[in-house]
């Protein structure tokens, strides 16, 4: 009883802040925040080249401050639509979004929800935990751009036409306000899951109910309660069983960096980065941060190593895209195997 009690009290507050994020995604995504993101992208002088490292570099951005998951579902489309715009290559936008929404998730504790499972019961500050981060996260965010930038550079430079820019509404309100608190607050405070999410709930009454931009069943499509629920119970069993087992006790307890990067990835790539996460969490481990590494580049591999690779997966279908597991995890094994590489020296 005692482990399930702590197991509980280690994993609910990762969710409560997932769920924060994404209110405040889509509370954004109403202001037109998206929109005004992808028409910037799209200023951008130059070719398809331009276009993309502009648009990865947004994606990058969008993903460590609101977390992968809602840079999936919100930067997929304005990526796509930006290539479809620009006359450019829309495969290397497409598959660009979610190598860099992986890649990128490592700068923020609420950047990606394995970060907070492993570090929930540490009571680590988020700006302590980014000051680690930021020198692994660039070189990540980096290799993610050169590898797909080497894959598909004979087709981004060719046919790219000049973009029609046209005004895009945006309205300054309670979501970017409340996207600039939760940043703050998961740097400044090391408990800050109730205090993004109410921030989020309060986004979401203000521009629901009184501005009529947003709805509570697109809320909730975004935050889709039942797969998290899910996912909480999942995460949960898992972190309940590895502290009541004995075969889990000692796992990566004394693993250097290479071993603990190489076991983590693995194991996302076999049962999904959160259960992974709950896994390891459940014992002290001699390096967390190279566990992060695996847990969140590694998903890179495999379309079903992480919950923002399925979701991508329908996005992208949605748009009349076609998109391939053996290419995903060709290329995406490619861009973990070496951001891993230039990211582990850095941490």
């Amino acid at each position: 009883m005692t482990e399930l009690i702590h197991t509980l009290n280690a994993t609910w507050s990762p969710f409560v802040l997932v769920a924060g994020l994404l209110l405040i995604g889509h509370v954004a995504a109403g202001e037109g925040l998206f929109r005004l993101v992808g028409s910037w992208c799209a200023r951008v002088s130059g070719g398809g080249v331009a276009l993309f490292l502009m648009t990865m570099v947004a994606v990058a951005l969008v993903t460590a401050v609101l977390n992968l998951d809602t840079s999936v579902v919100f930067m997929t489309p304005v990526a796509l639509h930006a290539a479809r715009a620009k006359g450019t290559d829309e495969t290397a936008f497409l598959y660009g979004t979610i190598f860099m929404s992986n890649s990128a998730s490592l700068l923020l504790l609420g950047s990606n929800l394995t970060n907070l499972l492993v570090f929930s019961g540490r009571g680590e500050l988020g700006s302590v935990f980014a000051g680690r981060m930021v020198l692994p996260w660039i070189a990540s965010v980096g290799v993610t751009i050169v590898v797909v930038l080497a894959w598909r550079w004979g087709a981004l430079r060719r046919g790219a036409h000049p973009i029609a820019t046209t005004p895009v509404s945006f309205t300054f309100g309670p979501g970017l306000f409340a996207a600039v608190f939760a940043v703050v607050a998961m740097l400044a405070v090391s408990a800050p899951a109730l205090w993004v999410f109410v921030a989020g709930v309060v986004a979401l009454a203000y521009e629901g109910v009184a501005k009529k931009r947003v709805s509570l069943r697109g809320a909730l499509s975004v935050i889709s309660p039942v797969t998290l629920s899910l996912l909480f119970v999942v995460a949960a069993a898992v972190g309940w069983f590895a502290r009541s087992s004995t075969l889990t006790a000692h796992l990566l307890r004394h693993a250097n960096v290479v071993t603990t990067m190489a076991v983590s990835g693995f194991t996302s790539l076999v049962i999904n980065n959160l259960p992974a996460a709950s896994l390891f969490a459940a014992h002290d481990i001699a390096h967390p941060f190279a566990l992060l590494l695996g847990l969140d580049l590694g998903p890179n591999c495999v379309v079903t190593g992480a919950l923002s690779s399925l979701l991508w997966w329908r996005i992208a279908r949605s748009h009349q895209m076609k998109p391939s597991l053996v290419t995903f995890s060709v290329v995406g094994t490619l861009v973990a195997v070496l951001a891993m590489a230039a990211a582990a020296p850095l941490l």
